[in-house]
């Protein structure tokens, strides 16, 4: 990468905190990386959907309310970047149980995209760092800027 590229972290006022030493989103020329994102609320650990028991363990969750909560918490940081929901142009989901969550969040994922998708990988993990069942790392692309003018 050339020197040329400015890189820029962003953090969100309104989206919750990171869960480790990270910013929510990083900007390289035109194009804008978000780190990881989940469905929790801002300010709280409380994860919508999510039942947990004593210990801290989930007992159900709701993946469909999860889903909700984790694109409006990427629209948000998208939206305090500078950036718009249009502007995807990449998204990686992790999925805890890609069996039982993988339809629904499927269906969901259609509501929000109903014009020109981003490119998009599902994969199923073991566990997050959270009890969450699904989090997404996003990367869009800034409008009015053409990669190929900065070669």
């Amino acid at each position: 990468m050339s020197s040329e590229h400015s890189k820029e972290s962003i953090n969100s006022e309104r989206a919750p905190e990171p869960v480790g030493f990270y910013p929510h989103a990083r900007r390289v020329g035109n194009l804008l990386f978000l780190s990881g994102v989940g469905p929790r609320e801002k300010g709280t650990k409380k994860i919508p959907g999510v039942e947990l028991d004593t210990d801290g363990k989930i007992i159900s969750y709701d993946i469909e309310t999860q889903c909700h909560s984790v694109f409006n918490n990427v629209k948000t940081i998208l939206e305090d970047s500078g950036a718009s929901w249009k502007q995807l142009v990449d998204v990686t989901v992790y999925l805890t149980n890609m069996k039982k969550d993988f339809p629904i969040y499927n269906k969901i994922w259609a509501q929000y995209f109903k014009e020109n998708p981003p490119c998009r990988t599902t994969v199923e993990i073991n566990a997050l760092p959270t009890p969450i069942a699904i989090e997404l790392k996003c990367i869009a692309c800034f409008a009015g800027q053409d990669l190929a003018q900065e070669k």
